[in-house]
């Protein structure tokens, strides 16, 4: 694996993950209990929401550009499960959500694995 293509992979997964975090702090002033329509309009009237949509195309360009390099069966499974614990990190940090013992150790399987995959 090329120097390029890992940078490319490592900007298409933090802004996939980015992407999840700005959306979750766009909506999450939003009542539960609401319509359809009145989430939409919450949701589009938020400047997270947009910085979020725009991340989601910033990743899928340079995940595209991973693809053309990288094996399928290395790139997803990477770009998703990084995502995973980025997005788990941040929701602890950003969010207060809980985690319990063993999210950790899933946490660290997962990142475990990850590092196999790059060695492969």
């Amino acid at each position: 694996m090329n120097i390029y293509n890992v940078v490319v992979l490592l900007c298409a997964i933090v802004l996939n993950a980015s992407a999840n975090i700005l959306l979750k702090l766009g909506i999450r002033n939003v009542s539960e209990n609401v319509g359809l329509l009145k989430l939409l309009k919450a949701a589009f009237g938020n400047f997270y929401i947009y910085l979020g949509l725009f991340c989601f195309g910033m990743a899928f360009v340079a995940y595209t550009l991973v693809l053309n390099k990288m094996k399928l069966s290395v790139a997803y499974p990477i770009m998703t499960s990084s995502g995973f614990v980025i997005v788990s990190i941040a929701s602890v940090v950003l969010f207060g959500e809980h985690i319990s013992g063993l999210k950790i150790v899933a946490l660290a399987v997962i990142i475990t694995g990850i590092w196999m995959l790059f060695l492969s």
